[in-house]
């Protein structure tokens, strides 16, 4: 069952857990749970890759019309895993300041960096919505999701992107995160749902899931090609 803690929401029972989900499509079910009943409008955001299989079940069980928002964290140039921060659809770019001066890059380094997660990001916007319009996220709920979060500098690049358009309640919805993120993270939308909520000095995304691959984009398009729903009334 779904607790609520200020804005946060979680599964208590599934706290500090890990192998908690089947897949993603089966985190998107549990979330389709945690996510409160005054939430359920607008528009689900998944964020690719990963984040779209979790979105994509979430908006069935809503009832909710689907669609992406392309954010990409910018990775160091040995560890395509790490990240430093993010770039947005917008071109929102979000650093992290705590951390980039221990890593010993110069600014070329760090603009190179951000130009090539400007790139991917605007190419996965081409590949992903085509010149479809944009949702108006004006009005109702964006429910934003992801896989998980760790860091949560992809989440918070794409949540200042949406502010930025004039979005007056955003939901992040998300089966696993760590819990220093959920919090930092929860002071910056209207509620946070995240159904199973870790700690500790290591975070794995995957650590929470029985099966777990890379989400391809061919994946990612599948998805985005079934019709969407009506709204929910």
């Amino acid at each position: 069952m779904a607790e609520k803690k200020g804005n946060i929401h979680e599964v208590t029972t599934l706290h500090g857990r890990i192998a908690v989900f089947a897949d993603r499509r089966h985190g998107g079910e549990v979330l389709a749970g945690v996510v409160p009943p005054n939430c359920r409008d607008g528009v689900v955001l998944g964020i690719p890759a990963g984040g779209v299989p979790v979105a994509a079940r979430l908006a069935e069980l809503l009832r909710l019309p689907l669609d992406v928002a392309a954010v990409s964290k910018i990775v160091l140039p040995w560890n395509s895993e790490a990240g430093y921060g993010a770039v947005a659809y917008d071109g929102t770019v979000l650093l992290n300041e705590k951390l980039l001066p221990t890593l010993g890059l110069d600014e070329a380094e760090i603009r190179k960096g951000i130009e090539r997660t400007t790139e991917k990001v605007r190419q996965r916007i081409g590949r992903f919505r085509g010149d479809r319009p944009w949702p108006d996220v004006t009005t109702g709920t964006v429910i934003l999701v992801d896989d998980g979060l760790a860091s949560g500098f992809t989440m918070q690049a794409a949540v200042a992107a949406l502010r930025r358009e004039g979005a007056k309640r955003i939901v992040v919805a998300v089966p696993t995160g760590h819990d220093r993120a959920v919090a930092r993270l929860a002071g910056e939308v209207e509620a946070l749902c995240c159904a199973n909520i870790r700690s500790g000095w290591s975070f794995a995304v995957a650590a929470a899931y029985r099966q777990w691959h890379d989400v391809s984009d061919e994946e990612v398009e599948a998805l985005l090609r079934r019709q969407p729903v009506e709204k929910n009334p």
